[in-house]
C-alpha cells in the first residue's frame, strides 16, 4: 500500500472511530462542544443580522439619492461617542442660509430647510385626538418645496402650499404610523389634532418611507415652516437637503454650497468649516466603518465560546487517552507510527468540533430567521464568508486543542501502555 492510500485509509478509520465515539456518547459529546456550537451559531447569526442591517441602512441612505447633498451643524454621520465639544458651539443654520445657497448656487435645483421641534430629544411630545396620544413622534417643519424635492409622497390627502406656509396656517400633514394609531379606520383629513397644545387641520397622510430602517415607526409630524416659526420659537436646529440640477457634478455643487456657506457665516480662510456636509456615499461609508468595528467586537466575544469549548474538547480527548492507554499501546506493537496515532486523535476531535459546528450554523440560521420574523424589513441572510469562517474555526479548534491530547498519545511507551490497566 502507498503511503499516500496508507494516510486516506487511517484518516478514514479515524473519522468511522470518531463517528461511533460520538453516537456511544451523545451526552458528553454535546455538551463538551456546546462552547463551539454557541460560539459559532453566534458568529453566523450576528453575520447575518450585521448583513441584513447594512443592506437596509443602505437602502436607506441610498434613498436619499446621489443628487442631494446633506447640510448640518455637525458632521452627518454614523458616529461611535458623542459629537465634538466644539460642534456643540457652532452657530445654528437658518433659514437665509437656504435661500443663499438655492440663490448663488448654479448647480442647485433647489433647497428643502427642516426645522426641528424644540427638545425634539429631551422633551416629552405628544400628538392627541379623542382618546388617543402618540408620543415622541418626529415634529419638524418645511417648506411647500418638500414633496416637490422628493424628501416626501402623499399616501391621500395633499401637502400644504406655499400660502398656507407664507400665511402661518395651522396644518399639518402626518406619517402613515400617527395616523393609524390616532384615527384607526377614520377618515383624517380635515380633522382638528392637537400637537404639544396647539390645533392643527390633517391634510392629508405621507406614506411610509421605502427604505425604512428595521423597526422603524413613520411618525412624523410635518408643519408649515412658518406656523411651525410661529408656534415653536424657541425651535432652531435646522437640516438643510440641496437637491442638484440633473447632470451636475456632485463635487462642484458641493464646493458652490461650501463657499456660500461660508461666506454666510463669515468664516475665515484660515478657519475649517463651522458646518458639515455629507452625501449618501459618505454616510454609507461612515455607516460602514462604525460596524466594521461592531463586526470585531461581536467576533472577539464569541470567540470566548469557542475557546470554551475547545478547552472542553481538549479535556475530553485527555480523558480518552487515558481511558485507550491499552489500545494505544496494542497498536504501537503492531507497527504503528507516533504520526498514525497523533492523525487518530487529531480526526477525532476535528470531528467532533466539525460536528458542533455544523450544529452552531443551524443555530446561526434559527437566529437569522428569528431576526426576519421579529423585524419583517430586515433582509436578514447568511452570507458565505460568516458560514465558512464558523465551519473554519470550528475545525481549527478541533486542530488546535486536539494537537495536545494527540501528541501525549503518540508518545506514549507501548511497554507501559501494554501494562496499563
Amino acid at each position: 500500500m502507498s503511503s499516500r492510500k496508507r494516510e486516506f485509509a487511517l484518516l478514514g478509520a479515524g473519522i468511522h472511530l470518531a463517528l461511533d465515539a460520538i453516537r456511544g456518547h451523545k451526552m458528553r459529546s454535546f455538551l463538551t462542544v456546546l462552547g463551539v456550537i454557541i460560539g459559532t451559531g453566534t458568529i453566523i447569526g450576528v453575520g447575518s443580522i450585521l448583513t441584513g442591517f447594512d443592506s437596509a441602512v443602505t437602502g436607506v441612505v441610498s434613498s436619499f439619492g446621489t443628487d442631494s447633498i446633506i447640510v448640518t451643524r455637525w458632521q452627518a454621520g454614523f458616529h461611535i461617542g458623542g459629537h465634538d465639544p466644539e460642534m456643540e458651539k457652532r452657530k445654528y443654520l437658518t433659514i437665509e442660509d437656504a435661500r443663499a445657497i438655492a440663490e448663488r448656487c448654479p448647480s442647485v435645483k433647489g433647497v428643502s430647510p427642516y426645522l426641528f421641534a424644540s427638545g425634539q430629544w429631551d422633551f416629552i411630545h405628544r400628538v392627541h385626538y379623542k382618546g388617543n396620544d402618540v408620543y415622541q413622534p418626529q415634529i419638524g417643519g418645511t417648506v411647500a418645496g418638500y414633496v416637490a424635492n422628493g424628501m416626501a409622497e402623499m399616501k391621500f390627502g395633499r401637502f400644504f402650499s406655499e400660502f398656507e406656509d407664507q400665511h402661518r396656517m395651522p396644518v399639518v400633514v402626518i406619517g402613515e404610523d400617527v395616523e393609524k394609531n390616532l384615527f384607526s379606520t377614520e377618515d383624517p383629513v380635515g380633522k382638528m389634532i392637537n400637537v404639544d397644545g396647539h390645533e392643527y387641520q390633517v391634510l392629508g397622510v405621507m406614506k411610509r418611507p421605502a427604505n425604512a430602517f428595521p423597526g422603524q415607526q413613520d411618525n412624523r409630524v410635518i408643519i408649515p415652516y412658518w406656523t411651525m416659526r410661529k408656534t415653536n420659537p424657541q425651535a432652531k436646529e435646522h437640516m438643510l437637503t440641496v437637491k442638484i440640477m440633473p447632470g451636475a457634478d456632485i463635487a462642484k455643487a458641493m464646493d458652490e454650497v461650501r463657499g456660500v456657506l461660508r461666506q454666510q457665516r463669515r468664516v475665515k480662510y484660515s478657519e475649517p468649516d463651522d458646518f458639515g456636509l455629507s452625501t449618501a456615499e459618505s454616510l454609507i461609508e461612515s455607516f460602514r466603518s462604525v460596524m466594521a468595528v461592531t463586526a470585531l467586537v461581536m467576533v472577539v466575544l464569541s470567540s470566548v465560546g469557542l475557546l470554551v469549548g475547545g478547552i472542553g474538547v481538549m479535556n475530553i480527548m485527555l480523558v480518552s487517552v487515558t481511558e485507550r492507554t491499552r489500545e494505544i499501546g496494542i497498536r504501537k506493537a503492531v507497527g504503528a507510527r507516533r504520526l498514525d496515532i497523533i492523525i487518530q486523535f487529531l480526526t477525532e476531535a476535528v470531528v467532533l468540533t466539525f460536528s458542533g459546528g455544523l450544529l452552531g450554523m443551524l443555530l446561526g440560521w434559527l437566529i437569522s430567521f428569528a431576526a426576519r420574523l421579529a423585524f419583517p424589513s430586515l433582509p436578514t441572510s447568511v452570507p458565505l464568508w460568516a458560514a465558512a469562517l464558523g465551519i473554519g474555526v470550528s475545525v481549527g479548534v478541533g486542530v488546535f486543542f486536539g494537537l495536545w491530547p494527540a501528541t501525549k498519545a503518540a508518545r506514549l511507551d507501548p511497554v507501559e501502555a501494554l501494562r496499563y490497566e
